[in-house]
């Protein structure tokens, strides 16, 4: 199941569960009052039944001298439940018939205990009709990601028939006509086109992990090299730096390469693009538009230009997580943007 898919599983489940708990809780609670007036009431008519026959078997009796205490009348104090009635013959005294506190709270509590019990049995019962039904309203989402998941593999499918036919012409124009920089643009514009293919990949996939020593330096050169022949006019600047790492290339090369033609794509005229490596973390720094909304722009689809899908750094986002690289951004608008990739957990020592 995909993250998106168990976010939605646990949003629809916890929506109703808890909505349906809190209204089972709050029928219960006036429940509980109502069986607490009806004990009380129990307990004051077998009071009644006392005063007649005298036969308390659960009950305490006294006399005790007449004040301005009404008869007829349940007392509920926390030390006793009491009532008075009056005494054939005597005008002095009334009687006195009682319940000990201790005695009251533990026919409350065995009343409490039995709500209780009700009351986790239907929560259980609760608990399983919302996993049923928040499975029920996943199945429509479902479907949905499966049909775009198909579409997007047949689109990269469909890629590679005419991607391989321009990749041999390409060459077969760069041997018969020499360097040329058209033709170099033309490769350029080609590899950009399998730089997408490979995002909307890690998109529907996740990378195999398995790691191996890259050497940091080598490879920066490599990618700017090749995603800047595009944009003379930007100056990127690499600072010299010695750091191996320790991670999966491919995966890697993603990050890198979505964040450094990001970089490039929107920045200025004659703009600027700083690389260096300081205390364990590399920062890619543009002198570009700078992003509006910093917060939100992880999230999958969102945008701020025209441009792309909004998926790029979405990926970048998802393939740090896996690789356990945290990524931050500072960012200035009509300043410029600086992420950072804290690389300590993958530096080769």
């Amino acid at each position: 199941m995909k993250s998106v898919e168990r976010e939605s599983l646990l949003k629809s489940f916890f929506l109703f569960f808890i909505s349906q708990a809190l209204l089972v809780g709050a029928l219960f609670f006036i429940s509980y009052q109502k069986e607490l007036q009806s004990l009380d009431a129990e307990i004051f008519s077998q009071m009644r039944i006392c005063s007649f026959d005298l036969r308390c078997k659960a009950l305490e009796i006294d006399f005790i001298p007449k004040k301005d205490q009404e008869i007829f009348k349940l007392y509920k104090t926390p030390k006793e439940l009491a009532a008075y009635f009056t005494i054939p013959g005597s005008q002095k005294n009334y009687l006195k018939i009682y319940l000990r506190g201790s005695d009251y709270q533990k026919r409350v509590a065995a009343l409490q205990k039995n709500l209780l019990e009700v009351f986790l049995f239907v929560l259980v019962v609760i608990a399983l009709l919302s996993i049923v039904f928040s499975l029920y309203t996943l199945s429509p989402l479902r479907n949905a990601l499966r049909l775009t998941e198909e579409f997007i593999k047949d689109i990269l499918h469909d890629f590679n028939t005419p991607l391989a036919t321009l990749r041999l012409n390409v060459a077969m124009l760069a041997r018969e006509l020499g360097e040329n920089t058209k033709i170099k643009r033309i490769e350029n514009a080609v590899e950009s086109i399998l730089s997408l293919q490979e995002n909307l990949r890690s998109y529907l996939h996740s990378h195999a992990l398995q790691a191996q020593k890259i050497d940091l330096a080598q490879l920066l050169e490599e990618r700017t090299e090749l995603l800047g022949s595009n944009y003379s006019d930007i100056t990127i600047e690499i600072d010299p730096m010695d750091v191996t790492l320790f991670v999966n290339r491919d995966a890697f090369v993603r990050i890198l390469d979505n964040l450094i033609s990001n970089a490039l794509k929107y920045n200025k005229e004659g703009g600027f693009v700083h690389i260096w490596f300081e205390r364990g973390s590399l920062h890619i720094e543009d002198s570009g538009k700078g992003i509006e909304n910093p917060k939100r722009i992880f999230e999958r689809f969102y945008k701020e230009q025209e441009r792309g899908i909004g998926i790029g750094l979405h990926i970048v986002k998802k393939l740090c997580d896996a690789l356990e690289i945290p990524i931050t951004l500072k960012s200035s608008l009509g300043k410029g943007t600086k992420f950072s990739l804290n690389l300590s957990n993958i530096i080769s020592h």
